[in-house]
């Protein structure tokens, strides 16, 4: 930013405040940072800023905290957890009631789904803990906490239903060639109790918040067993009527492929978020054609946006605005769009005025005037209200 800028802002700033700055900081290269998912607003050369209605705050001042009531969905956390007990305890009950059947009744369908209830029962374990360390302050050297430990549970959960999924598939091909005698009466009454329990299990998760990863993840879990016993059942059936024995390893095959395509959809989207990819519903290059269209702004670079754990957003970008402008107008009206349009609402955003070099029209017959970016390197496009590559 040039003298003049500087002097501007301390001018802006005592018309606004009736104080002009303390001594030894006029001139301070203060830039105009904000991160409205904290609704504090760092400068470069001190903890004071201001909030996002304009008034000054202090970084140590959390209680702007409540923006990130934005990420609530609708269920408490305790809502949750009760929710997933009560799937655990169901399972736990039928899953030891189904080993010892599907052991007498000679039944691979049955032990399958009795090592996939052990499973599930693992992956909702999983969530519980996984919820109590993402529920922790941020403190020390983890800023955002340990949110991201439920993502770590929904890559267990996928990796665990391709790891059984395989052990099963293999079971299967063997008892297909070698199929052993099956006891289908016993086993289509078990099955039948099991697609109860699993009912239950299902509708009991379905009411906790599945727009986490983390509880997704032990969702699909269920729901594949779900699919897994009604499988079973219908084998069965097809062993008592009819004596086919192979019946029982083809249903389990069935269940293999749900299974895989269920893993397949966690560890994609979970994967997403560990490499800090964007959202899937939000593309980058539109969001930056978005923001620089708006009033004021010359130019939008060095645009990052990710996800911090499932269902939370977070973006920061280098915004340049036109010299003169009034930088924490631009910088409202750049947040308002983000929460409206993108429900992303833990935004940091560094607002500077545009050099006179980016601004620079050339005369008819003229050779265009060299616009590169503003930093000296600037991570990914830059983004301006013209035809620009991406």
């Amino acid at each position: 930013m040039s003298d003049h800028d500087h002097r501007h802002e301390d001018d802006t700033r005592e018309h606004r405040t009736g104080r002009r700055p303390a001594p030894g900081t006029e001139g301070t290269p203060a830039g105009h940072t904000s991160n409205s998912g904290h609704s504090s607003h760092l400068s470069r050369s001190g903890h004071s800023g201001h909030d996002s209605d304009g008034t000054h705050g202090s970084h140590g001042d959390h209680a702007g905290h409540s923006g990130h009531a934005g990420h609530s969905h609708g269920v408490s956390a305790d809502a949750d957890r009760r929710w997933l007990g009560a799937a655990l305890a169901l399972i736990t009950v039928f899953m030891a009631a189904e080993v010892v059947v599907g052991l007498y009744a000679g039944s691979l369908a049955l032990l399958s789904d009795a090592a996939h209830m052990l499973t599930d029962a693992a992956s909702i374990v999983l969530a519980l803990v996984a919820m109590r360390l993402a529920a922790r302050p941020a403190q020390g050297g983890f800023t955002y906490g340990l949110k991201r430990a439920e993502i770590l549970s929904a890559q267990v959960n996928g990796l665990t239903l391709l790891l059984l999924g395989a052990w099963l598939a293999y079971e299967a091909v063997r008892r297909l060639i070698s199929p052993p005698a099956v006891e289908g009466g016993l086993m289509l009454v078990t099955a039948l109790v099991g697609i109860a329990v699993n009912v239950a299990a299902t509708w009991c998760l379905s009411r906790a918040n599945r727009t986490s990863l983390n509880v997704e993840g032990a969702y699909q879990h269920v729901l594949n067993d779900l699919f897994a016993f009604i499988g079973t059942a219908v084998a069965a059936l097809v062993v008592v009527l009819t004596g086919f024995a192979r019946a029982d390893a083809l249903a389990t095959l069935v269940v293999v492929a749900l299974m895989v395509r269920a893993a397949y959809g966690l560890l994609r989207d979970s994967g997403r978020i560990f490499l800090e990819a964007a959202p899937a519903d939000v593309d980058p290059d539109v969001l930056g054609d978005r923001l620089a269209g708006r009033s004021g702004v010359v130019e939008v670079h060095d645009l990052h946006v990710w996800q911090i754990t499932s269902g939370q957003a977070a973006l920061s970008a280098h915004v340049l605005v036109e010299p003169g402008g009034e930088c924490h107008e631009v910088r409202r009206d750049l947040e308002e769009v983000l929460r409206g349009e993108y429900a992303i609402t833990h935004t940091t955003l560094q607002v500077d005025h545009a050099p006179e070099r980016l601004l620079q029209v050339a005369l008819p017959g003229d050779a265009a005037p060299a616009r590169g970016p503003h930093c000296e390197r600037a991570h990914g496009p830059v983004h301006r209200d013209e035809p620009h590559p991406h």
